[in-house]
């Protein structure tokens, strides 16, 4: 116990800088008018969840980032958390909602984990269709193609940054793509 929180004090600002790059890199236009995401709470939560997904896809093919990749996890939900709060959303009821985008995170992790792993476009649509991204009008072919092609694209340009890129706290740093 006393070793999770040494790492966790330790890595509290490298993890900090990581979730800047993501959020920063999640608030693209692009996502919101090519990608068809509302601009709403729930847009810009998916924008920024498939964002927290690809660093984590990252992070899985390196055994030396575990710890990092639950700690930004854990940002993101204490973000959200904070988020509500400050949309004024009432005490009693903020457990229940983190709950509920919580079970949406994982559950868009777990449709878009395989067919990314895969490099499966055709499964990779299909589940952005059944993910209902957004929460509102289902979204448009075009969009569907544009979230499919970006995750897939994205992956391979974040299978590229080396271990140590990332350990110093660098995502997205400079990148628009």
């Amino acid at each position: 116990m006393l070793q999770a929180f040494r790492r966790r004090r330790r890595n509290r600002e490298i993890v900090a800088r990581l979730y800047d790059g993501v959020v920063d890199h999640a608030r693209q236009p692009r996502f919101f008018v090519e990608g068809g995401l509302p601009d709403t709470v729930m847009g810009r939560f998916d924008a920024l969840a498939i964002g927290v997904f690809l660093f984590l896809h990252r992070c899985r093919a390196d055994p030396q980032l575990a710890a990092l990749s639950q700690d930004l996890v854990d940002r993101f939900m204490t973000d959200m958390d904070h988020t509500m709060r400050e949309m004024g959303i009432g005490y009693m009821a903020v457990p229940k909602r983190m709950r509920k985008l919580a079970g949406l995170f994982y559950q868009r992790v777990n449709a878009f984990r395989g067919p990314l792993e895969g490099d499966d476009a055709a499964a990779l649509r299909s589940a952005v269709r059944d993910q209902k991204l957004g929460g509102e009008a289902p979204l448009d072919d075009a969009a569907i193609a544009f979230w499919s092609t970006y995750m897939l694209d994205e992956a391979k340009l974040n299978a590229t940054l080396d271990t140590e890129t990332i350990l110093a706290g660098h995502w997205h740093s400079g990148r628009t793509g």
